[in-house]
């Protein structure tokens, strides 16, 4: 008995060690940020499980960061994107990379051609839904209907990324665009 607890003990102090070890080097955790991981966490419906999600959120709010300073409004962001890519069943580093090209994950843009939102969602659409009331601007909205469209070309093209997103653009037939959308992909939102 007394080698048993001498080997739980032993056990114990080596874990608590390498879990000093390893975080050593880790800055303080902000409180506020904590809690706010905390709540979109335990708020979150798109996610399989409450580790999966900590691990998503921290790290791409991380990624986040240099386009949405405000840790709740990245949070947020995050996880509507996150839940609204998963319905469509979409990856969700597809859709930030989508938005990163599209508006720089800015809500209220509106290009030249009048498409509005993160995803820049053309306003025909509206009342081509007979919704014509509903606001593009609304991140909810905006990501329902981007996911929702790209969903559509992804299915219609056989799940050809560079023909899908080349008709989410409207450039059927020229790779410009899906090669921003991958490259942003690839360098700034896939995890390594």
């Amino acid at each position: 008995m007394i080698k048993r607890l001498n080997t739980v003990f032993f056990v114990f102090i080596l874990t608590a060690f390498t879990v000093t070890h390893v975080y050593a080097d880790r800055p303080a955790v902000d409180p506020e940020l904590r809690h706010a991981l905390t709540e979109a966490i335990n708020s979150s419906e798109s996610f399989d499980d409450r580790f999966h999600a900590e691990v998503w959120l921290l790290d791409m709010s991380n990624r986040l960061q240099k386009y949405v300073k405000d840790e709740n409004t990245r949070l947020g962001m995050l996880k509507q994107i996150h839940h609204e890519a998963s319905r469509a069943n979409l990856q969700p580093e597809l859709v930030l990379a989508l938005i990163e090209v599209e508006s720089h994950f800015d809500s209220y843009a509106i290009s030249r051609s009048g498409a509005q939102g993160m995803m820049q969602i053309m306003p025909f659409w509206l009342d081509e839904i007979g919704r014509p009331e509903d606001n593009l601007i609304d991140m909810k909205t905006n990501l329902r209907m981007g996911c929702t469209i790209l969903r559509y070309y992804m299915d219609m093209e056989n799940d050809n990324l560079h023909r899908a997103l080349a008709r989410y653009n409207g450039s059927a037939g020229s790779k410009v665009y899906s090669n921003k959308v991958l490259l942003a992909l690839r360098k700034h939102w896939y995890q390594s």
